[in-house]
């Protein structure tokens, strides 16, 4: 059993029913432009096979499937809760050989090969074992296939940086937490993305993943960053 694991799936069911709502509020809605943003990074292509990792309630596999329609997305997630909501949103919009897997990024049920695109939004700082998931990512690639990332990061400018870091730490988890009823879980919020190795550093772990063409590009003044990078 991997208690970190367990961890992050009782800690995103628990906060599952308000999920979207306290995104859309504290980002200011920000969120569903970056979506936008990782929209934009598909490879051409009608047919598309996307696995979309950390799906979370499925905002991604819902905007890839209104862009793309005919496109097969699968969402991916440990937690079911998550993964009911997504089901349930993602319905109405249908999808050629859809749906979603409760699955752990570190040991992935896909053959090798299987999808053109893998995606993931917010989530890869959630991954308990971070290089066995982005392996896993380059395995189930189609040779050729791209992988696009979308994750929270810290600005580069000193001034906006700490500021936004005061913001993050202080301010942020006590809105979160009264919206949410759930505190804990946006005390990690912040904890985590600190942590995270964003910009070079994780460029650097794609590419030790395997991935090629690695790009990095900064959205909202650096607050999150699109990654992309191509299986050789």
């Amino acid at each position: 059993m991997n208690k970190d694991r367990d961890h992050i799936r009782y800690m995103f069911d628990a906060i599952a029913f308000r999920y979207d709502f306290v995104n859309r509020a504290l980002s200011l809605r920000r969120d569903v432009a970056w979506r936008k943003a990782m929209v934009t990074a598909l490879p051409e292509g009608r047919d598309l096979r996307v696995l979309d990792l950390a799906t979370g309630t499925g905002d991604v596999t819902l905007a890839i499937r209104k862009a793309r329609p005919c496109a097969r997305v699968i969402g991916a997630d440990v937690a079911r809760e998550m993964l009911r909501l997504s089901q349930k949103k993602n319905a109405p919009s249908g999808s050629p050989g859809g749906g979603v897997v409760q699955a752990d990024a570190a040991a992935l049920c896909w053959r090798e090969s299987a999808f053109d695109v893998v995606t993931v939004a917010f989530g890869v700082r959630n991954f308990t074992e971070l290089d066995a998931g982005l392996r896993e990512m380059h395995r189930v690639l189609r040779p050729g296939g791209t992988a696009i990332i979308l994750e929270f990061s810290l600005p580069a400018n000193g001034m906006l940086r700490a500021a936004y870091l005061l913001y993050f730490r202080h301010l942020l988890p006590r809105i979160a937490g009264l919206l949410s009823r759930q505190p804990d879980a946006y005390r990690y919020l912040n904890r985590s993305v600190e942590a995270f190795p964003y910009g070079q550093d994780f460029c650097d772990l794609l590419r030790a993943a395997g991935f090629e063409n690695i790009a990095a590009r900064p959205l909202t003044l650096g607050i999150a960053t699109l990654y992309t990078g191509r299986k050789g």
